[in-house]
Formats: structure tokens, sequence, C-alpha cells
């Protein structure tokens, strides 16, 4: 799961014209943040990171960047709010959740696991009438720090 930054920004700068929105200074600081991240993050653990830019803007800025589809929230068990970038910048992936801590993760599973995940979910659906084009994975756990 990596993209190119220079294209990344390319993208941000292009989602955010398309919404009559500009590519501050900023809303760049944060997707380059989130680009060197390799799970999602709380807020305050991306002020902690940049200590210098305001918890307020943050947010603003991170509420834009959602609305363009360049962020995504991401929840866990207990209940904060994360954010990474889109998965369509980053790559398909799911996220294992410790329900003791917290904690948020992401983790890839090979092709062919997909492609059979995506038939048991065609199978099981049946026929409701639902027509999937595509779906997120969370795994509920206890992560290695809390067990």
């Amino acid at each position: 799961m990596s993209a190119d930054l220079a294209e990344l920004h390319h993208i941000a700068d292009r989602r955010l014209r398309d919404a009559t929105l500009v590519y501050t200074k900023g809303r760049r600081e944060l997707v380059e943040l989130l680009a060197g991240l390799t799970r999602p993050a709380t807020m305050p653990e991306l002020l902690e990171l940049r200590p210098r830019l305001t918890q307020s803007s943050m947010y603003r800025n991170m509420t834009d960047l959602e609305t363009v589809g360049v962020v995504q929230k991401v929840v866990g068990a207990d209940d904060r709010t994360r954010y990474e970038l889109a998965e369509d910048l980053i790559g398909h992936h799911h996220h294992s959740i410790c329900t003791r801590c917290g904690a948020v993760d992401d983790f890839v599973v090979p092709a062919r696991t997909e492609k059979t995940l995506e038939a048991a979910l065609a199978k099981a659906l049946g026929d409701s009438g639902f027509q999937p084009t595509g779906h997120r994975l969370d795994v509920v756990g206890v992560c290695a720090s809390c067990s």
C-alpha cells in the first residue's frame, strides 16, 4: 500500500479544485502526513506528529479532504475516529481492531483470497437482490501488545 507523493498531491489538488476548494499548505501537509503512516491515525496522534498545526484547522481541512474523497474515516472498537488516505489512493486493504486498546492496523490479503471472499459474499447475499461493488473487512480481536 503505497502511492507516489507527487501523484497524491496532483489527485488531491484536482479533487479539491473540482469542488471549488484550494489545496492549501495545511491540506498538503495532512496528505503528506497520512501518506507517511502505515495505519489509520487519530486526530491526537496526528497533532502529536505535527504540533504546530492547530486542531480546529486540522479538523476543517480533514473534513474537506474527506468530502472530496482524499481521506476516509476508520472507526475502531473504542469509537475514536481515525483517518487514512482513501482506499482508491493507497490500495485495497482491511483493518485489524484491538478490543482492548483500540489500536487499528492495516493488513492486505493475497488477491486469490480476495476473490474467494468476494465470491463468498456474493453467495451469502444470494437472492437478496443486493449488488455488491466492493467490501470492507474489519477483524476484531486482541493485538499482540495486549495479549
